[in-house]
């Protein structure tokens, strides 16, 4: 070979060299590729991406679309989901998970189920190991259903956001403020030293946002709702309570508090109290008018409907498709487990479609597009979160459910919105991914040891059990 030769052969390997070595540049590693799926990315867009892909690097969503999205990447993991609906991880923007251990108690039989069941178990069976492994429980339940994120009012949060953070959802954990003595405070109101505590102690965490939860005005005197909005201000952080909830909440309002006037609506009141306002989380606002919902507008409180929950309970139609209407953020929630009893809120999509038709008379409320925008970016615009989570778009967190549609009741699926809102049950998720974190696969959660915590359970049930046989 002469020089000529050799030079030339030089620089082919040198080319073919620098070839390969931008090939392997141009290649970006990603944790997972979601590929040949039905997408549903919620964006504002009644949009179908039919054969489409996500490519999800750490804990975000970097690429949506069709399959040329993925070019350029390789995958630690690659999910074929063909035949499967991909769409956001719903939010259950109301809920009480601590009471899963009490469900199913005094559905029958009993005048006043508050006072003469629900009050002695909560007085009698709360304590940390109950409130961590019925929270627990309910997680897991809801992580198998595809819901990626709650928000929860109850007691020892600090125990409630071990167990959700544990199964691998995310979390708006409330503290809970009332106006007597409960199992972690044991004076009137000790629950706001409580939650700043918790605040410090938990902010900042990946999946879990501590809050301040004034459990209702007809339990926090005007004082303390006060305090309350203060130390979630001073925090930045989530303000949660219940709101014109019953028929009887404006009377007992007043009689509960000498600052309500007989000329106040309860919305009115708290606006008098400045407690109003962008970080306030209202559930359920079953009793309200258009002036009320004006001011909820006005300050851009967040509003969680309760459908199934409020039906069960006879406490009323909340006028959801009216705020809903006036572009009020809303979301739905299950509440809690003694009051809905299935912490899935797939159930409460078709609930919230028969509560408005029933109320109008119109069978045209809510469409299926519009039951599955407030189970996603509806309740995370609600919570002020529709920046992070809520939608399939480039740059939110990788909060994904994937739904198979081989079983009977998912089929045909013409429609994929009707068919999640109306046909499917929390068995058809295959898929749940949080954070970037595959935590349900193949329909089976990859997160807690079942036999350790079965045997909780057990101890937990068993105790609460033997207990409900003596209440009358």
């Amino acid at each position: 070979m002469n020089l000529l030769s050799k030079s030339l052969l030089a620089t082919s390997i040198l080319l073919a060299t620098a070839a390969y070595a931008s090939d392997v540049s141009a290649t970006t590693h990603a944790t997972i590729i979601i590929n040949n799926a039905q997408i549903l990315p919620m964006d504002g867009k009644t949009q179908i991406i039919e054969n489409g892909t996500i490519v999800i690097q750490g804990n975000q969503i970097v690429a949506v679309g069709d399959a040329k999205v993925a070019q350029g990447y390789s995958a630690e993991r690659v999910i074929d989901a063909s035949g499967k609906i991909v769409m956001p991880g719903m939010v259950n923007g109301h809920t009480h998970i601590g009471m899963t251990a009490f469900r199913g108690l005094g559905e029958s039989g009993v005048e006043n189920r508050l006072k003469q069941v629900m009050f002695p178990l909560e007085k009698e069976m709360l304590d940390r190991q109950l409130i961590r492994t019925a929270s627990r429980q309910a997680a897991m339940e809801m992580a198998l259903s595809g819901t990626t994120m709650i928000a929860d009012m109850y007691y020892h949060q600090d125990e409630v956001a071990k167990a959700v953070a544990e199964v691998g959802i995310r979390g708006v954990m409330g503290e809970t403020v009332i106006g007597f003595p409960v199992v972690d405070a044991k004076q009137p109101y000790g629950g706001l030293e409580y939650a700043e505590q918790f605040i410090k102690e938990w902010q900042g965490h990946e999946l879990i946002v501590p809050a301040v939860a004034p459990h209702a005005p007809y339990t926090v005197s005007a004082e303390f709702l006060v305090k309350s909005k203060q130390l979630a201000d001073k925090y930045d952080v989530p303000l949660l309570t219940h709101l014109a909830e019953f028929r009887w909440e404006e009377a007992g309002v007043r009689k509960f508090s000498k600052q309500m006037s007989e000329e106040q609506s309860v919305i009115e009141y708290l606006d008098s109290l400045d407690v109003l306002g962008d970080n306030l989380v209202a559930a359920h606002m079953n009793y309200l008018d258009e002036h009320d919902m004006d001011l909820v507008k006005q300050h851009n409180v967040g509003v969680v409907h309760c459908p199934k929950s409020n039906l069960k309970g006879a406490n009323g139609q909340s006028p959801a498709w009216m705020m809903h209407s006036k572009g009020i953020d809303l979301g739905i929630g299950t509440d809690g487990p003694m009051s809905s009893n299935q912490n899935d809120v797939l159930t409460v999509m078709s609930y919230t479609a028969m509560n408005a038709r029933t109320l109008h008379k119109d069978n045209s409320k809510f469409s299926p597009y519009e039951l599955l925008e407030l189970a996603t970016i509806g309740g995370a615009r609600a919570l002020n979160m529709q920046d992070e989570i809520g939608s399939l778009e480039v740059g939110k967190k990788a909060d994904i459910v994937i739904f198979e549609t081989d079983s009977p009741n998912m089929q045909p699926n013409y429609d994929p919105f009707s068919t999640i809102a109306f046909s499917a049950y929390p068995q058809n998720v295959e898929y749940t991914i949080v954070n970037g974190k595959v935590i349900v696969e193949d329909g089976q959660l990859m997160t807690v040891d079942m036999a350790e915590h079965n045997q909780e359970w057990k101890k937990v049930t068993d105790k609460v059990g033997n207990f409900a046989k003596t209440l009358k």
